[in-house]
């Protein structure tokens, strides 16, 4: 075993944990999950048997990772953020044959006690604030917030928040990287910093 095992967390056997991994206090990792390497499961997590969890996130305490979710490399899950799996949940009716696939793209932040209902994409480096709902695509780098959530602004890949319109066309370069950010109607695309 290459990654961490904190002795009260239970990994189902046929789990797959790339190296370098930590699994914390009381999580509990289904025996179909697929986790990648550098990932930090925090204390209280659930990952279940149909989920995809890429290199080097990061899901912080109380997450719970249902079927059907998944996470691409680097994807940041705040403490105790929600995902959902079914759409019109009823106790009374099975309805497993309706999980919804939802996808977070990479580099993207999920604030602490955010809700994403299922059947979404979260695009690259978006940002989704603290206790926003999501209930529909989001474009990469987008800074989303309220209930249901709105987008606010851009994002840089740094986490800072970009001086940009919401639309339109303009340029913007990362203070802190010189990342050059180029906004082309409502999507916005980076280019690599200058040498």
């Amino acid at each position: 075993m290459d990654y961490y095992l904190h002795p009260s967390a239970i990994v189902d056997e046929g789990a797959q944990i790339g190296a370098g991994s930590r699994v914390w206090h009381f999580t509990h990792v289904c025996g179909g999950a697929r986790i990648g390497s550098d990932v930090s499961l925090g204390q209280n997590v659930f990952v279940g048997n149909k989920v995809v969890i890429g290199d080097r996130c990061k899901i912080q305490n109380n997450v719970s990772v249902y079927d059907n979710v998944t996470l691409k490399e680097a994807v940041f899950c705040g403490p105790s953020m929600v995902f959902t799996n079914v759409y019109n949940p009823r106790s009374l009716i099975e309805r497993k044959s309706d999980f919804r696939d939802t996808v977070v793209d990479k580099g993207a932040t999920l604030g602490a006690n955010c809700t994403i209902v299922c059947g979404v994409t979260i695009g690259e480096f978006a940002f989704i604030g603290a206790g926003a709902v999501i209930n529909r695509d989001v474009p990469a780098y987008a800074l989303m917030v309220g209930v249901p959530a709105r987008q606010i602004g851009w994002m840089s890949e740094f986490g800072e928040q970009l001086n940009l319109p919401l639309e339109g066309h303009a340029e913007e370069v990362c203070a802190h990287t010189g990342t050059r950010y180029v906004l082309s109607g409502r999507a916005l695309y980076r280019q690599e910093a200058a040498q």
